[in-house]
């Protein structure tokens, strides 16, 4: 029978959850409630899981963060003294972690969470979490290796405790971490090692296909910062299979473990990632309107999971895929759709800061693709200026270098041209990328061809065609075939000419790339006026004149908008936009 006292504080803690649980909520009833049990002097233990009642709820339903935190601090304390206390002790370490990581204080979280870590290792499933909570806050450091050693502890830990679902995803965790630091040399055993644990899985059947997806879009990735392309196709139709799988399956997380508990990420989020992934591929290998195609269908989805739960994740994707779209759009000629995104993009990283933060040097990248595209070379210039002097990102270094070059070259600035070739050799380039690779040589080959060094620009070409050809890279091997259609013609070479520039022509229409297409149909004009071909020669001058006109018609009115000013911005606050102009219109959002 509980003593009176017993009776006072048990009668606060249930009516306190009547008031949490009622509909709508009386929060403010149930708070006062949960403070009205202190006056009991209650036992350390209910005292304690009262402190974290109270901080979870104010955390949740108010915005008075500091009394939340007074409370979590006190049930850490309290909760550390007490022997099988596991659920109050490590939620409280977690939670208020969690909420000194949101308030930038890390050299707080960090302590906390080790001692944490330390009290946990009888329990499984708290000691995983503790360990992935830590991991994420130093890999948000960007303090990689001390997270993927974390990471390795938690391999090893879930090994010896049978949780073998967690130890599968401590290792893809790990692997991740390492393709984001780019030790790409060291993410394929990683990848193995887990991809063989995948194939032998003998558990769950969900959880099997789950780590699948989680190993397949890290194989994916893998191969798409390889720049490899054709190479990834069997794994993203894999991956496609999967999470179709998993989408029609219901949630069953059951193991003989406690500790394999974990999710990456929810189902509907992997659905996103996948189409993101896909549009990666498809923009990469030069399929635009498929690029396009999964771009509005992620961006739907990413819709309609914002109402139900507005997760940062969700942003992160909604700009990634932004990024890959605009690209797509300015390939396609399509300058006034492609600013119409840029402006998006803004949006969300004005919503986000933390966003502007980890993509700007991608959004400047953007903004200098854009200004190439309106001959604004002086802007395009310092946008990939402005990327190399805030970007850390090897690829994203030499992909910059890659067009400023190309600027330079437009401009006939040898000079400056000159004091780049070193960071864009092919033969020693920063990057791993096999694309990035072959786009060193076209450039090489573009060089060459503007010095009317015509022989050694084949060489450099054929070299580009050999590896676009290998990997699918279908607008690097448009391009090489035009630009040396060029070359043949410049040499008097008809028949040769016109046996690179029609394949060119076909290929560009299949992406669509407008601007080879304009390229290849100005060559063919001249070819079969060289022929004595008057019909055909008319058809060519007649295509030509269609692409110019719609590439005409475009550019004056992207150059009209008032977020065409955007060129300009390299730092600080966004330019504001006042007017209702047509830019507003069709923004993806």
């Amino acid at each position: 029978m509980a003593s009176s006292q017993d009776a006072w504080y048990l009668s606060l803690l249930g009516l306190a959850e009547y008031f949490r649980t009622s509909s709508p909520p009386m929060i403010k009833l149930c708070i006062q409630c949960l403070q009205a049990v202190f006056n009991f002097k209650p036992p350390p233990r209910v005292e304690a899981r009262t402190h974290l009642q109270l901080g979870n709820i104010l955390l949740t339903h108010t915005k008075n963060t500091d009394l939340a935190k007074t409370h979590l601090e006190q049930a850490w304390l309290l909760s550390q003294m007490i022997n099988s206390f596991d659920d109050v002790k490590f939620e409280a370490a977690s939670v208020l972690a969690e909420l000194y990581e949101q308030q930038k204080q890390l050299a707080l979280s960090k302590p906390i969470l080790r001692k944490a870590i330390e009290l946990s290792q009888h329990n499984v499933y708290w000691h995983c979490r503790l360990i992935f909570q830590l991991a994420q806050i130093h890999a948000t450091e960007k303090d990689y290796q001390l997270a993927s050693s974390l990471l390795g502890v938690g391999v090893d830990y879930a090994h010896i405790s049978n949780a073998c679902y967690t130890r599968v995803l401590f290792l893809l965790s790990k692997g991740m971490l390492l393709l984001i630091d780019k030790k790409l040399q060291e993410v394929q055993p990683i990848l193995n090692q887990a991809g063989h644990l995948v194939e032998t899985w003998t558990g769950s059947m969900y959880q099997k296909e789950y780590l699948k997806v989680y190993f397949l879009v890290l194989q994916v990735c893998h191969y798409l910062m390889a720049g490899q392309v054709k190479s990834v196709k069997p794994c993203l139709k894999q991956l496609q299979q999967s999470i179709q799988t998993i989408m029609a399956t219901d949630d069953v997380f059951t193991g003989p473990s406690a500790g394999d508990m974990f999710l990456w990420m929810p189902k509907e989020h992997l659905y996103v990632l996948v189409y993101l992934v896909t549009v990666m591929h498809s923009m990469q290998a030069g399929y635009m309107e498929k690029a396009q195609k999964y771009t509005d269908k992620a961006l739907m989805q990413i819709e309609k999971l914002k109402i139900v739960d507005n997760k940062p994740i969700l942003s992160v994707f909604q700009l990634m895929l932004l990024e890959h779209i605009i690209m797509c759009r300015l390939v396609m000629g399509n300058k006034t759709q492609a600013l119409q995104e840029i402006t998006s993009a803004t949006v969300l990283c004005r919503q986000h800061p933390q966003l502007l933060e980890r993509h700007g040097p991608q959004l400047h990248t953007l903004l200098g693709l854009y200004a190439m595209s309106m001959n604004c070379m002086e802007a395009a210039e310092v946008q990939f200026s402005t990327v190399l002097s805030t970007s850390h990102e090897r690829e994203l270094w030499t992909f910059a270098n890659l067009n400023l070059a190309i600027v330079y070259l437009r401009g006939k600035r040898e000079r400056e041209f000159n004091a780049l070739l070193d960071r864009i050799n092919p033969e020693n380039l920063p990057s791993h990328s096999h694309s990035l690779r072959a786009a060193a040589y076209y450039v090489q080959g573009l060089q060459a061809f503007f010095q009317g060094r015509y022989n050694e620009a084949k060489r450099y070409l054929r070299e580009t065609l050999k590896m676009a050809n290998a990997e699918d890279l279908n607008r690097l091997t448009s391009c090489s075939l035009v630009l040396l259609g060029h070359i043949f013609l410049s040499l008097g070479n008809s028949r040769e000419s016109m046996n690179m520039v029609t394949p060119a022509m076909q290929l560009a229409s299949k992406i669509p790339d407008v601007h080879v297409q304009l390229w290849a149909s100005a060559i063919l004009k001249d070819l079969y006026r060289l022929c004595g071909d008057p019909n055909r020669e008319n058809e060519a001058f007649q295509r030509h004149l269609n692409f110019s006109q719609m590439l005409l018609k475009d550019h004056f009115q992207a150059s009209q908008m008032q977020e065409h000013n955007l060129i300009h911005w390299t730092h600080g606050n966004f330019p504001a936009f006042t007017s209702n102009s047509p830019s507003t219109s069709g923004v993806l959002m």
